[in-house]
């Protein structure tokens, strides 16, 4: 597999937690910025979170303090720890498998998995 699949979305109630996966196929996994985003109901893809090849992480404003990104190069593989989710948080979630630097910013490339759907109810 090319395409990166991801793994862990399901319902669960305000104030719990779900970790999402994502496999993504390559040897230069380890050397690759990668991330999620998110696209609610009718929304837009909004960026959750990235991390780069050295463990340096970025998260969205919505998702400090709550959410945390980390990855294990040996397996492949991308995480999402998702705690005290809200509904607001009800969304596909999607993970991007390689992300470009330009001009020091990082941006997504077209290589996305197919989603995991969260629901969170209130």
């Amino acid at each position: 597999q090319v395409q990166p699949v991801e793994s862990g979305g399901g319902l669960v109630q305000a104030g719990g937690s779900l970790r999402l996966s994502c496999v993504v196929s390559g040897s230069t996994f380890r050397t690759r910025t990668v991330g999620w985003y998110r696209q609610a109901p009718g929304g837009r893809r909004d960026l959750v979170a990235y991390i780069t090849a050295a463990g340096t992480t970025t998260l969205a404003d919505f998702a400090k303090g709550r959410f945390t990104i980390t990855r294990d190069n040996a397996k492949n593989t991308l995480y999402l720890q998702m705690n005290s989710l809200k509904p607001e948080d009800t969304a596909t979630y999607y993970c991007c498998g390689n992300f470009y630097e330009s001009v020091g910013l990082w941006y997504p490339t077209s290589e996305w998995g197919q989603g995991t759907e969260v629901t969170v109810s209130s």
